[in-house]
C-alpha cells in the first residue's frame, strides 16, 4: 500500500509543546518533518537509545541517544506571545498568507 502524504499543521522550526505521551509538555523546535508518515522529530524530545556500529564518525562505536519521530497528532503549535499552545489560523494579506495564532492574533514567527 503506498504511503499517502499527510497535510501537516507544523513546519520545521516551529516551537511546539508535547500534549501527549510520555513526554507531555515538554518544548521543543521542530528538527524533522515526515509527511508520509504523519510523524515529526521534536528537539530533545522522544529520545531513544541506539546501539552503533563503529564507523569513521564514531570510531568506538556505542550507545547513542537521538530523537525519534513522534505523531504529528500528538504536538501542539506553541505561540510565544501568549505563552501557550494554540491552534493556527491562516490570513490573507498584500504580501501573500501568513499564519496567525487563534488566541491572540499575533503572527507567528516563521523559522
Amino acid at each position: 500500500m503506498a504511503a499517502v502524504r499527510q497535510k501537516m499543521h507544523v513546519r520545521k522550526g516551529d516551537t511546539v509543546m508535547v500534549i501527549t505521551g510520555k513526554d507531555v509538555g515538554r518544548k521543543g523546535k521542530v528538527l524533522q518533518v515526515l509527511p508520509k508518515k504523519g510523524r515529526v522529530i521534536v528537539e530533545k524530545v522522544n529520545i531513544v537509545k541506539r546501539h552503533t556500529r563503529p564507523s569513521q564518525s564514531l570510531p568506538q562505536g556505542g550507545i547513542v541517544e537521538k530523537e525519534a519521530p513522534i505523531a504529528s497528532s500528538n504536538v501542539m503549535l506553541y505561540c510565544p506571545e501568549c505563552n501557550s499552545v494554540t491552534r493556527l489560523r491562516v490570513k490573507m494579506t498584500d504580501s501573500g498568507k501568513v499564519r496567525v495564532c487563534t488566541k491572540c492574533g499575533m503572527n507567528l514567527p516563521e523559522k
